[in-house]
Order: structure tokens, then sequence, then C-alpha cells
């Protein structure tokens, strides 16, 4: 366990002394269970409110609105010119081969 020596404002000292005493602890259980809890709360998922979602949503269907619809030509044109690399070592010739067919078959749903 470690040891930190922090200076404390006489007043929130006081605060703390004080809290600490209404839960029957020490002042030093009730520092450790602040932080804690403290800590915990930043690492914490809060929920988004339906309002955010809804905007959310909103504003990426008019992105989407404003970016239009590629053609089966255009979308052909940009993966052409895409740098060639070569696969991850745990993408074996049957995996890329099942990818290349459900990328093909999405193209012809596009289309």
């Amino acid at each position: 366990m470690s040891r930190l020596t922090v200076r404390l404002p006489d007043t929130l000292h006081r605060q703390l002394t004080d809290l600490a005493d209404q839960e029957g602890v020490s002042l030093n259980q009730y520092i450790v269970y602040a932080l804690t809890r403290q800590t915990t709360l930043a690492y914490t998922v809060q929920a988004v409110p339906a309002e955010a979602i809804a905007q959310q949503r909103a504003s990426f269907a008019a992105l989407l609105e404003s970016l239009g619809q590629a053609s089966s030509v255009e979308i052909e044109r940009v993966l052409g010119e895409r740098e060639a690399v070569e696969p991850e070592a745990g993408l074996t010739p049957e995996i890329m081969e099942r990818l290349q067919v459900r990328l093909k078959s999405k193209q012809s749903a596009m289309s």
C-alpha cells in the first residue's frame, strides 16, 4: 500500500472530518472511499439522453443526404486506387475469399 501526504485547507479538513465522523469511519478510510468513488465515476459510462441520440441520428442522416450516392463505377474507381497491402497473418486465404464474396455481394446489392 502506498503512502501520500496531502496539504488540505483547514475548511476542507474539517468538512472531511465531519463526514468521516457521520459515517463512523476514520478520516483516512473516508478519504480513500471518496477518492475511489470519484475515480470510479471517471471510468463509468454515462447513459446518453434520448434527445441527444435523436439529434445525432438526425445529423448523421443529414450528412449522408448531403454526401449523395456513389455510382458503382465511382466505387470501382475508388477501390481500384487503394493501396495494396499484405493481409494480416491470421487472415487465411479462405477467410479472404469469404470476405471478397461478401464485398461483391454488397456491391451487387448497391447497384
